[in-house]
């Protein structure tokens, strides 16, 4: 019997935190490079490491994020991810499967509403 949390677990945490660091180097490290995003709310699809962590770092200003609460399995984590934006706060669902190196093969936000994506971003995703 394994106890304490799950390494995937830790893997999403990491995913987060370096999210919420800006730390943008050891965040694409994270990410398989054929990694998907999804944001069913907007609908937008982001493909590829190169591109994703670039919609990240021109994402508008004024975000917190922190780990809720977070579970993981061998296949993938998900998490409740506490966020403020732009002094509003909000409350997001993001699942994550890993491939068998750990890295991030895609990442699903769920998002308490629907709405319309930031303009600006719009050569770097695809609606669904």
């Amino acid at each position: 019997m394994t106890t304490g949390p799950h390494p995937r677990t830790a893997l999403l945490r990491a995913y987060v935190e370096t999210l919420q660091a800006r730390d943008w180097d050891r965040f694409a490290e994270l990410l398989h490079p054929d990694v998907v995003y999804r944001m069913p709310q907007t609908r937008e699809v982001v493909r590829g490491r190169a591109a994703y962590l670039r919609w990240n770092q021109d994402y508008p200003d004024g975000w917190e994020l922190s780990v809720g609460v977070a579970y993981g399995d061998d296949h993938g984590a998900a998490a409740r991810v506490d966020v403020v934006f732009r002094g509003e706060p909000q409350t997001a669902l993001v699942f994550v499967p890993f491939a068998d190196d750990g890295l991030i093969t895609s990442v699903t936000d769920w998002w308490p509403e629907p709405c319309d994506p930031p303009s600006g971003r719009e050569h770097l995703t695809e609606r669904s």
